[in-house]
């Protein structure tokens, strides 16, 4: 597989990513959607800021970005970490799941089954590998790759298949429609097509 070029940085990266892992650890562990969403909502706002923030009170002027979120901004910029995310992380429960999720093809509940079967790690799912389904035996073979940055620049070279067929309205999808500058995780890069003549949708993942 080719190597990709180093991705460009936000100027709020560390507060984009650990609202990301906050929204992961809400989504996969406590299954608490509502929370997922504001902040995975904070953070591309946030991550299309043009500005470096400097505190909370200014990331509040920002859609998305309550109090408690507000609060959060402040004790990352101020200590350099979150309290919150030191607990997840030092929770060998919570860890693991989150871990797991990040194989493609299991989600918060087969995390959480293998995790009860005493699977924590990429070395403990190979060792399972028979119980694995097709998607996630993929996910775990290209772990790493999957895990790679895509940069925003290397996505918009993608906008060139918007315009294939005059009888297709396209677009691409997921964070770059977000405006984020990084697609994480995303190996797979959806692109949405209409067909104006017959309207039906066609998904193709780069």
């Amino acid at each position: 597989m080719s190597k990709r070029k180093a991705p460009q940085e936000s100027l709020n990266e560390g507060i984009t990513d650990f609202l990301i892992e906050l929204a992961n650890y809400e989504k996969n562990v406590n299954r608490a959607i509502h929370k997922y969403n504001a902040y995975r909502k904070a953070a591309s706002t946030i991550s299309k800021y043009p500005n470096k923030i400097r505190n909370g009170e200014e990331a509040k002027k920002l859609e998305g970005v309550g109090a408690k979120i507000a609060e959060k901004i402040d004790e990352f910029l101020q200590t350099g970490k979150l309290r919150k995310l030191e607990k997840i992380r030092n929770d060998d429960t919570s860890s693991s799941i989150n871990f797991l999720t990040r194989v493609t093809g299991i989600g918060p509940a087969a995390a959480r089954k293998f995790f009860e079967e005493g699977v924590k790690t990429l070395d403990d799912l190979k060792k399972v590998e028979h119980k694995l389904n097709h998607h996630q035996k993929i996910g775990l073979r290209y772990f790493e790759e999957f895990e790679k940055r895509i940069p925003r620049a290397e996505m918009e070279t993608m906008e060139v298949l918007k315009k294939i067929d005059p009888e297709y309205i396209g677009t691409i999808c997921g964070s770059y429609r977000r405006g984020i500058l990084c697609c994480l995780q995303s190996f797979s890069l959806p692109l949405v097509f209409l067909n104006t003549k017959q309207q039906n949708i066609q998904i193709i993942c780069s």
